[in-house]
C-alpha cells in the first residue's frame, strides 16, 4: 500500500521562531540607530493653532477699485495654539500698522511677500518670513501663508497658515459696486520642524 506524504503551506515552528526573531533584531537595529526621542525632529510639528484663531485688517478710509492713500491695520489673534517642544505655549498674536499708501481692493486678491512677528503668550517672539497667495472660491476668501520662521523662537520651522473668510465685500469691489473697510477670517497656522 502505498503511502501519501501531505505538505502543508505552512512553516514549521522553526521558521516562524526564526523570522520573528529575525524581526526583532532588525526593529531593535532600527530604533538603536534613530537615537532618543528629539523635540526638534525633523518633520515635527513644533506648533499648531486652530480657531477661534483669527486674522483681521481694517482699511482707514475703506479700499475701493480707485487707488486712494490708506492705513492698514493688522492683527492675528493665535489661541488655542499647541506646543510639543514647547508645552506652556498657548496663544500667540502679531500686530501691525502698515504706513498710508495707495491702494486699491484689487491688491486683496494679489501674490506678496510679507514679515510678520508672533508674540507668544510665554513671552518668546518667533519672525515669519512668509509669501502670500489669495484664491475665491464661491464667496469664500482664502488667503494661505507659506514660508520660514526666521528668528526666535523655531527658527528654521516652515510655516503653514491659512485664513479662511468671506469675500462678499472685496468681489463687489473689484466690480466697483462697494468698498472694503476691512476683512475677518478664521485662522489656521501650522510650525514644523524642517
Amino acid at each position: 500500500m502505498a503511502t501519501s506524504t501531505r505538505i502543508s503551506g505552512r512553516p514549521g515552528p522553526g521558521v516562524l521562531l526564526t523570522g520573528v526573531t529575525t524581526l526583532l533584531i532588525l526593529l531593535g537595529g532600527l530604533l538603536t540607530a534613530a537615537g532618543p526621542a528629539n523635540a526638534r525632529e525633523s518633520g515635527l510639528l513644533d506648533v499648531t493653532c486652530t480657531p477661534p484663531s483669527s486674522a483681521s485688517v481694517t482699511y482707514n478710509p475703506p479700499l475701493s477699485d480707485t487707488p486712494q492713500v490708506s492705513t492698514a491695520s493688522l492683527s492675528w489673534q493665535l489661541g488655542p495654539c499647541v506646543s510639543t517642544s514647547v508645552p506652556g505655549l498657548t496663544s500667540g498674536t502679531h500686530s501691525a500698522v502698515n504706513p498710508p499708501r495707495e491702494r486699491t481692493c484689487l491688491e486683496l486678491l494679489n501674490t506678496a511677500a510679507e514679515t510678520r512677528t508672533v508674540t507668544w503668550n510665554t513671552g518668546a517672539t518667533s519672525t515669519l518670513s512668509l509669501n502670500r497667495t489669495t484664491t475665491v472660491a464661491g464667496a469664500v476668501l482664502v488667503v494661505t501663508f507659506t514660508g520660514t520662521v526666521t528668528s526666535g523662537l523655531f527658527a528654521g520651522d516652515t510655516v503653514v497658515a491659512t485664513q479662511t473668510g468671506p469675500a462678499t465685500d472685496i468681489l463687489l469691489c473689484t466690480l466697483g459696486l462697494g468698498t472694503v473697510s476691512g476683512v475677518y477670517s478664521a485662522m489656521v497656522m501650522e510650525i514644523t520642524s524642517v
